[in-house]
């Protein structure tokens, strides 16, 4: 897949190991935007923090030979790296189990990141790496940068509060939700509404943030672009797990947008990845290039 090239992703926030029954996977949502946009050939750095331990060491080299740049994923002595213990019902949904302080918590921005981040065509960024303020601050210091920024909303009881949420949504450029948390966090800000499209344009008008997707599992997704809703219904698939499908949607996404890709298109192309990657276990799987044109192609015969 190359239909990101030369576009220059940075992501911020969690890498951890996702520890299911039988084995762990790298994972943090940040990580698997960022892997995903790698394979639809953007060029992408990481910004973390690992423990200086076995777990940490592993992570960096299999990031590294994913082929993603390492060089801002710091090294602490102090906390151990991530891990995150998941469990996963009869539908094949997660639930998590988030280890607390971990150190991705307490992400250190190094000039190599502070670079890396400022020169960057796009910046992905997520509400659970705020939980610490250590990588609270670095994300902040982050965000003054000119960079076109994507805000991943990730609730994760108990790791957030509606202040924070709401103060990186006024950072953001684009937001993408799922349907669950537009709704939880309009409620929050007192909006009236209970449909998607009615609190989509509510956080719009609240945030001044004009670009935002909201996904609905099986039944797809909506996307605000340019003053516009587009929609696209979803792709029956079998579910192994739901782990990671709405970090390659949203990678697939940012990816088609940012390129100049058509937003029905984008959308299209988008769920199509999200549901191939559900229909695989763990949050990364490989998807070639003609099995997501082979989906798109099929519902739409």
């Amino acid at each position: 897949m190359n239909n990101g090239k030369n576009l220059k992703a940075v992501a911020f926030g969690e890498v951890l190991w996702d520890v299911f029954a039988n084995e762990k996977k790298i994972g943090g949502a940040p990580l698997n935007v960022a892997l995903r946009m790698k394979t639809l050939g953007c060029d992408v750095a990481m910004i973390s923090c690992v423990g200086n331990d076995e777990d940490g060491k592993a992570i960096i080299d299999q990031v590294k030979s994913l082929g993603l740049e390492t060089n801002a994923i710091m090294q602490t002595e102090n906390f151990a790296t991530g891990l995150v213990n998941v469990t996963l019902n009869e539908r094949g949904s997660a639930s998590y189990e988030i280890n607390y302080p971990s150190a991705w918590d307490k992400i250190v921005l190094n000039d190599f990141a502070r670079k890396i981040a400022a020169d960057a065509d796009v910046l992905i960024y997520g509400s659970l790496v705020c939980r610490d303020e250590v990588s609270r601050q670095s994300l902040e210091e982050l965000l003054q940068t000119q960079t076109y920024k994507v805000f991943d909303v990730n609730l994760r009881k108990p790791h957030y509060s509606y202040e924070i949420l709401e103060q990186l949504m006024h950072s953001a450029n684009f937001i993408k939700f799922n349907d669950e948390e537009l709704l939880e966090i309009s409620a929050a800000m007192q909006s009236s509404f209970t449909g998607l499209e009615e609190n989509m344009h509510f956080i719009a008008e609240r945030t001044n943030v004009t670009a935002m997707c909201v996904t609905k599992g099986k039944h797809g997704a909506l996307l605000m672009w340019e003053g516009q809703l587009y929609e696209n219904g979803g792709y029956p698939v079998e579910v192994a797990d739901t782990v990671g499908a709405g970090d390659s949607f949203l990678a697939a996404l940012i990816t088609s947008l940012l390129t100049g890709k058509a937003p029905q298109t984008a959308i299209d192309f988008a769920c199509a990845v999200g549901a191939l990657v559900a229909e695989a276990p763990g949050a990364n799987p490989e998807i070639s290039y003609s099995k997501i044109e082979n989906m798109i192609l099929k519902v739409k015969l």
